[in-house]
C-alpha cells in the first residue's frame, strides 16, 4: 500500500476504506454504506467492531473503556466527544461498555475506569485513568500521538 494512503474503519458500518492521508481532513463517505468517515463523535464498540476500530485502523485510536454505573465515566462524556471533534479526522475516538463486553476489556487489565488508551496499528502505546477535562484529553492525546 502506497504510503500516501491510510486505511480508515467506517464508524458506521466497520469496513475498511482506503484514503488518500491528504484528503482526511475533507468529507469523506465509505465506500461500502456512503455514511461519513468522520462523525465528529465517539463510536460506540461492540466486540467485533472494537476488533475493526482498533486493529484496522491506521490512525490513532481513543477507547476510554467505561461502564453506565461510573459517576466519573459519565462525568467524563461530554469532554470526550468534545475531545473527538476537536481532533478527528487524525485520531479515533471509541467508548466501550466494560459491564456490556467484559471480555473484550479483560485482556487489557483495566483495573479502574474511566480508563483511556491510545491504540496505534492494534498495539496500546499509553493509557491513562481517571476522569479528566477536555482540554486534558486534547492535550493527553495530543501528547501521544
Amino acid at each position: 500500500m502506497p504510503e500516501d494512503s491510510l486505511h480508515i474503519v467506517c464508524p458506521h458500518c466497520h469496513t475498511t476504506n482506503r484514503v488518500q492521508r491528504a484528503q482526511l481532513s475533507a468529507h469523506l463517505d465509505c465506500g461500502s454504506c456512503h455514511q461519513p468517515l468522520f462523525i465528529g463523535e465517539p463510536v460506540q464498540l461492540d466486540a467485533e467492531s472494537f476488533a475493526r476500530q482498533v486493529g484496522r485502523n491506521q490512525i490513532p485510536v481513543v477507547v476510554d473503556f467505561w461502564a453506565p454505573w461510573c459517576g466519573p465515566c459519565r462525568q467524563m462524556a461530554p469532554g470526550f466527544a468534545q475531545a473527538a471533534k476537536q481532533l478527528e479526522p487524525y485520531v479515533r475516538f471509541a467508548k466501550l461498555d466494560t459491564e456490556a463486553y467484559p471480555h473484550v476489556a479483560q485482556p487489557f487489565n483495566i483495573r479502574s475506569i474511566p480508563t483511556m488508551v491510545v491504540f496505534k496499528g492494534g498495539d496500546e502505546v499509553q493509557r491513562i485513568s481517571g476522569a479528566l477535562p477536555p482540554g486534558d484529553i486534547v492535550r493527553w492525546v495530543q501528547s501521544v500521538v
